[in-house]
């Protein structure tokens, strides 16, 4: 299983690159085994490159890799980790589905970066399993997939199953397998390399507190809006809101347009607009079931409010490819 102590060195992974796949997330990876083996002084990992049918694939910040081979010359396989980033919504998994189960079939460990949980899920390869994805796309994977248990941690280990929400939180994944593998002094001096002052556990959460994230201090503000994130469906009325926090509407206000400069209405609106995007890049939900997802009652509210923030309708968005 996935980060349990192993006789088999050297540990031989194969990184499945997805088209526009997150180059941070899988450099954070391998960079991570690379400072291992070089601590150790010898060969404790080792990895080869692939694509679907051995041709260059290109990350989403453009730089093309050039694979050391097509998914069927990966032989000897004991872990396969699926590497995507943006638009994975719109990879034919089916080119890779058949290739999966077979490692599956196989006892493989299979993991996934970034947003690879996606791939891996369309797959069949999820059910029955908890998992973690990056969280712009947390919306777009629980509404295609509400059977599969998801969270927001940097990553999930279950049993050999392993996701990691991308980003430098792959850093964390492999310096817990490094830990679990060949102990936690190794896995410290190679976190020192990386000039990381901790090494943060599966458990961590992904966004920052928003605290940090809007630059405020005020714990009624900070109560209101953790309120609002977590009613975009079933939206708040501001004197639920106000009095959840032991404060009058108008206090409410004056709270909002102080620190934020705008009003609790127009805040929330912002936030489930924001929501409303990415399940439109993200998903192939109709305009109406985004509204209601959103907490819209009409899709012609909807829209309205939409193109009077981004300048488009909900329509013209989905066609707009997504910003890498």
């Amino acid at each position: 299983m996935f980060a349990e102590p192993t006789d088999e060195i050297p540990r031989r992974i194969g990184f499945l690159l997805i088209p526009s796949f997150s180059m941070i997330a899988f450099a954070s990876a391998i960079e991570t085994l690379r400072l291992a083996n070089r601590h150790a002084e010898r060969r404790l990992y080792e990895w080869q490159l692939l694509s679907v049918d051995g041709a260059a694939v290109a990350a989403s910040n453009g730089i093309a890799l050039m694979p050391d081979g097509r998914i069927s010359d990966f032989e000897r396989a004991r872990t396969a980790i699926v590497c995507s980033g943006i638009e994975v919504e719109r990879f034919d998994v089916g080119r890779v589905r058949g290739w999966l189960r077979r490692l599956d079939r196989l006892g493989c460990d299979i993991g996934a970066l970034c947003t690879g949980a996606h791939v891996l899920a369309r797959a069949g390869l999820l059910q029955g399993y908890r998992c973690t994805i990056h969280w712009e796309n947390l919306a777009g994977f629980v509404e295609e997939f509400p059977d599969i248990e998801v969270s927001t941690d940097l990553f999930e280990i279950d049993r050999n199953r392993f996701t990691c929400c991308g980003g430098t939180a792959a850093i964390d994944l492999m310096l817990h397998l490094i830990a679990m593998q060949h102990g936690e002094a190794l896995a410290s001096t190679v976190s020192e390399q990386l000039i990381l002052d901790r090494i943060r556990g599966a458990h961590d959460h992904q966004r920052m507190p928003l605290r940090t994230r809007l630059k405020i201090n005020n714990p009624k503000l900070i109560e209101v809006i953790g309120l609002m994130e977590s009613h975009l469906e079933d939206s708040l009325s501001q004197e639920h809101l106000a009095t959840g926090v032991e404060l009058s509407r108008r206090q409410l206000e004056r709270l909002f347009r102080r620190h934020l400069g705008k009003s609790p209405a127009r805040f929330y609106l912002q936030l489930r607009l924001n929501r409303a995007r990415l399940l439109l890049h993200q998903t192939d939900m109709s305009v109406i079931d985004v509204a209601l997802a959103c907490g819209f009652v009409s899709a012609s509210h909807f829209s309205k409010c939409y193109r009077q923030t981004y300048g488009r309708t909900p329509r013209a968005e989905r066609i707009l490819p997504q910003v890498a």
